[in-house]
């Protein structure tokens, strides 16, 4: 009976083991597929060596004592700058400059350069460093920035030239994402401390400098219009000139070329004046050039054509992931960057045949977003803008349906819904002189003319425009009434035996009377005519002069009233006080003309653009200056 039992125990254990060990046999293979799935995402540590940064030491961190007294205290310090305080506790611990006092592992140096650069704040950190070594300063926090990197980042520079002349190899420390400090500063656009990091950088030649953060660095002085600091970049590395990043940016950027035509005027006077000979592009253009000529010499024809119109070129960047534009020409024409058009049309006049995936020349969106200046251009190509306007889009679009679908653009910058139709109306007008007659009237694949498109898409700008009028009609009623009264409600009162004023022979008493027959009449004729604009029925055609002329006088006006309302409510104290006291009736005088000055700047704006609808319209196409191909020289 015993061997039995014995053997039946022993079976069961091998039972269990067997068991258990099928178990781990399963438990190992899973890990053995964990550990391939782990090799296949992330990289071993001898393709991508792990980093770790410089911390400081994190004693005092650990005890809740040390950090409520010491770390509070110099946190508190090193941001308002109290180096008393500071040196309060220094004085007894000088190793606490190398100790943490945050969770992040920042020393008082690093908060001190965070803070906002002040005189004090200065003085601080230049007392801090001087009781550093050379090492204390290249301490990290858990991001990896050193304190350097911080006050480039926040452009305190100098706190960064403080730091610099301890140690100079700071700016050779990268910090969170792999940054180098200049990069920081360009990624947070503080322009002094990116031009002087640069300076010291020997034109990013030293230490830690690659081709690839060398593109970070020219990517975001483009994007922050540091244009000077970029231009330097291309010149000491012309390896990076051939960019359609760079041209991705800069086709989105026409302010800058406006700016840089400014600039140039300017400089173009004073150098005609002064019998200056120089260079009078801006920096912006001076890149432009610079890119696109590398490019174009540089690269085949078939990858210039790529860059402009091929897949989105990037690049990695510790930060974010930056694109250029897969059209680039055509993102210049839609931001309205007439000159980035020129001066790429310049050197490569094939591009006007382009088009993009919706079959839209460069000229077909400067229509759609109503940009004349490049639409001007096709005045310069001669009769090639003949085979260039009768192009039709993937919808059955000629350029004139086009031109009838309100721009987005356009409505954003016209206020006043009158001038808004009276500029799409010579758009309109301008593109059906342009169109050969047998497209005028063809249909797009929905079946509608340019005519009936336009008239559809306009519809709703008149019935806009009717609040703004009624609210100027109920001002100038207000005028007209009180006016009115005023005028049988003089100053000083009547004559009781003959019923004229008292003040009858006075000066002021017919200043009075003439500002308050001006303010009736001139309101007066400011209702009727925007009442006759409000029960009129007008046709398009009156848009184009009929309205802006009648809103003009309407405005116009308007203002009048005001202004002579305000002399009669002046007058009246000068009549009343004419005697004694007249410090009160110059004092009111001076508080009156407020109201006016107020009313004209901010009405100001509509009345430029009024008046440029009425007499510049006729100078919005056709210029008499070519643009394209005229005297300036090229690359």
């Amino acid at each position: 009976m015993q061997p039995t039992t014995t053997t039946t125990i022993n079976m069961f254990t091998q039972g269990v083991f067997k068991a258990y060990a099928g178990v781990l046999e399963r438990n190992i293979e899973d890990l053995n597929t964990m550990k391939q799935v782990i090799k296949r995402d992330i990289p071993s540590t001898s393709d991508q060596p792990q980093r770790l940064p410089n911390l400081p030491r994190g004693d005092l961190l650990e005890r809740s004592n040390d950090y409520i007294d010491i770390c509070v205290q110099l946190y508190e310090a090193s941001i308002t700058g109290n180096w008393q305080a500071a040196k309060l506790i220094l004085d007894k611990r000088p190793e606490l400059v190398r100790f943490a006092i945050t969770e992040n592992f920042d020393t008082t140096l690093h908060v001190a350069t965070s803070a906002q650069e002040t005189k004090i704040t200065e003085n601080f950190v230049e007392n801090l460093v001087n009781l550093m070594d050379i090492q204390d300063l290249q301490l990290q926090n858990k991001n990896f920035n050193t304190a350097f990197c911080l006050a480039a980042a926040a452009g305190n520079i100098k706190m960064v030239e403080i730091m610099m002349k301890k140690n100079r190899s700071l700016m050779t420390i990268p910090g969170s994402k792999g940054m180098m400090p200049l990069h920081m500063s360009a990624l947070f656009g503080k322009y002094e401390t990116i031009k002087y990091l640069y300076d010291a950088s020997n034109n990013l030649t030293i230490d830690g400098w690659t081709p690839e953060n060398r593109c970070w660095i020219l990517h975001r002085c483009v994007q922050g219009d540091f244009f000077d600091i970029a231009v330097r970049i291309v010149k000491h590395h012309p390896e990076l000139a051939k960019n359609g990043i760079v041209l991705g940016l800069l086709a989105q950027k026409p302010d800058a070329f406006n700016g840089a035509e400014k600039i140039s005027l300017r400089t173009r006077i004073r150098n005609s004046i002064c019998g200056i000979t120089e260079k009078i592009d801006g920096d912006v253009l001076e890149l432009l050039r610079i890119i696109w000529t590398s490019t174009i010499i540089r690269m085949p024809k078939t990858e210039v054509d790529e860059i402009l119109r091929g897949p989105p070129d990037s690049i990695h960047d510790p930060d974010t992931e930056i694109q250029s534009s897969s059209n680039i020409l055509f993102v210049a024409a839609e931001m309205g960057n007439t000159r980035f058009v020129i001066e790429i049309l310049r050197t490569y006049p094939d591009l006007i045949w382009k088009v993009n995936d919706d079959n839209h020349t460069v000229f077909h969106i400067a229509v759609m977003h109503r940009h004349q200046g490049i639409y001007n251009l096709l005045y310069e190509i001669g009769a090639m803008k003949d085979m260039i306007t009768p192009l039709k889009d993937k919808n059955g679009n000629n350029m004139l349906h086009l031109v009838g679908k309100t721009s987005v653009k356009m409505r954003a910058q016209t206020t006043e819904a009158s001038l808004l139709m009276q500029r799409e109306l010579l758009w309109f007008k301008e593109i059906e002189k342009m169109m050969p007659p047998y497209l005028r009237e063809r249909k797009n694949n929905d079946g509608q003319t340019p005519y009936e498109l336009f008239s559809e898409q306009n519809k709703d700008i008149v019935s806009q425009g009717l609040k703004w009028m009624k609210d100027s009609m109920v001002v100038a009623t207000l005028i007209v009434t009180v006016a009115f009264a005023v005028a049988f409600t003089v100053p000083g009162g009547y004559d009781q035996e003959y019923g004229i004023p008292i003040y009858i022979h006075g000066r002021s008493f017919l200043v009075f009377v003439i500002a308050d027959a001006i303010s009736l009449f001139s309101s007066s004729t400011s209702l009727l005519v925007f009442l006759s604009i409000l029960t009129s029925r007008h046709g398009q055609q009156d848009f184009m002069y009929s309205l802006p002329r009648k809103l003009m006088i309407g405005l116009a006006t308007l203002f009048i009233s005001v202004a002579a309302m305000m002399v009669t409510f002046s007058a009246s104290f000068f009549v009343l006080y004419h005697k004694g006291l007249k410090w009160i009736p110059i004092l009111i005088t001076t508080f009156s003309t407020m109201p006016v000055i107020i009313f004209a700047v901010l009405q100001f704006p509509l009345l430029v653009d009024m008046f440029r609808s009425m007499y510049d319209s006729r100078y919005l196409f056709k210029p008499k200056k070519p643009m394209l191909y005229n005297t300036n020289p090229r690359f």
